[in-house]
């Protein structure tokens, strides 16, 4: 039975997902699934059923508005972990490739093997859900996030070609919405320089694990209620969450 959330909930302010973030959770919801989904014994992350999003085009959405990654990886130090912006390019193999830099001087780079998986964590909306909000009564706090798992095993960037234009497309990426972008007008020497003092890498995923709680455990006018208090915030990523929410019972409404 599908949800729905009554019509009087509030409408979200400001913040909206993209297009892209929109329109797949339909798609996902109707069975066009580009990837298939994998068996719980399988997976890396508690992951329930009704909280698994599998739609590529909508993982790619949140890695692309989401870009800043947690890269955590295991070596004969133990865990390490790098916090650092990431390109996803999700045409490029099964699964997608990522690519990043770390400075030189972070250990984490030597770490990085053949036979050596990484994980890079990218986190989305997120928000506290009061039990205050539902009209069921007999209920506890809980978190409503999204968040993308990403494995594979990096390749370092030896030729300093490669790393260069993995640092103008990058740049490219950031600067280019602002209305006034950054022109790199730098000289030849002193960015040479700089692309010396970093390592780039890619990462051939090998698998996504995407987990988007957003209520659909509750009843529906629990989620509306949510969905109502989280659109009222002044904080624009609990808005953002909202909008996200609403769009997905607006979806699963359509026949």
């Amino acid at each position: 039975m599908a949800s729905r959330v009554p019509a009087n909930a509030s409408n979200t302010r400001n913040a909206r997902p993209s297009a892209d973030l929109q329109a797949p959770l339909a798609q996902c919801r109707r069975g066009f699934l580009l990837s298939s989904p994998r068996r719980q014994k399988d997976q890396a992350v508690y992951l329930p059923k009704h909280f698994e999003i599998t739609d590529r085009r909508q993982v790619a959405a949140l890695l692309h508005e989401h870009s800043f990654a947690t890269l955590v990886s295991h070596g004969d130090a133990g865990l390490f972990a790098s916090h650092l912006p990431m390109l996803f390019w999700p045409e490029r193999g099964p699964h997608g490739v990522l690519a990043g830099h770390l400075a030189r001087a972070n250990p984490h780079w030597q770490q990085f093997g053949a036979d050596r998986e990484v994980l890079a964590i990218f986190q989305g909306p997120h928000a506290f859900i009061s039990p205050g909000w539902y009209q069921t009564k007999l209920a506890v706090p809980t978190w409503n996030y999204v968040a993308v798992h990403a494995y594979g095993t990096p390749r370092l960037l030896t030729d300093d070609s490669e790393v260069a234009e993995l640092l103008r497309a990058t740049i490219e990426k950031y600067e280019s919405p602002r209305p006034a972008p950054w022109r790199d007008e730098l000289p030849a020497d002193f960015k040479a320089g700089q692309v010396k003092a970093i390592v780039g890498f890619e990462i051939q995923v090998t698998r996504l694990e995407a987990k988007f709680k957003l209520s659909q455990n509750r009843r529906p006018e629990d989620a509306a209620g949510v969905i109502q208090a989280l659109s009222q915030s002044e904080r624009p990523i609990e808005r953002e969450l909202a909008a996200l929410m609403r769009n997905h019972y607006e979806q699963d409404r359509q026949p």
